[in-house]
């Protein structure tokens, strides 16, 4: 049985589908995909469609793309306890935004949100915020206790 997740990997309008069977890890292949468009109100739901693949459903970085990258997805259930036990909202909100600018932060393998997300909004800037604002607010969720 094979599975698919979409992920959105390097240009603006690309997503990199993996197909994982129940093969071995060399029988995995990712292909890229237009992105999809998903419910704008729901942060579960984009984390689901666009974040899970690489960080997983439960966001410690083990979902079924990780494997495939150069470098480990972050743990995102540990964000606030890296910052101190505060949830770091600017800093989530700048990466989904503008990406990734510092290697310590992430690899380039992370997409760059806010304009995958302004074509899916239809460039409807008020929609890419409530977008970039719903995925951290479901970032927020997955903390650490």
């Amino acid at each position: 049985m094979t599975s698919r997740a979409i992920h959105c990997l390097g240009s603006l309008f690309t997503a990199a589908l993996l197909i994982a069977g129940l093969a071995s890890a060399q029988d995995k292949e990712v292909k890229k995909v237009p992105v999809q468009p998903s419910n704008a109100a729901s942060g579960a739901e984009m984390y689901k469609q666009y974040c899970a693949v690489c960080h997983g459903k439960d966001g410690k970085g083990n979902g079924p793309a990780a494997s495939e990258l150069k470098v480990a997805p972050p743990d995102l259930t540990t964000l606030a306890k890296r910052n101190g036990g505060k949830f770091p909202t600017d800093h989530v909100v700048n990466v989904l935004r503008s990406g990734v600018k510092a290697p310590a932060h992430g690899t380039a393998d992370m997409p760059t949100w806010g304009p995958l997300f302004s074509t899916v909004s239809g460039q409807d800037a008020g929609i890419v915020n409530l977008r970039i604002s719903n995925v951290t607010n479901h970032l927020k969720t997955l903390q650490e206790k």
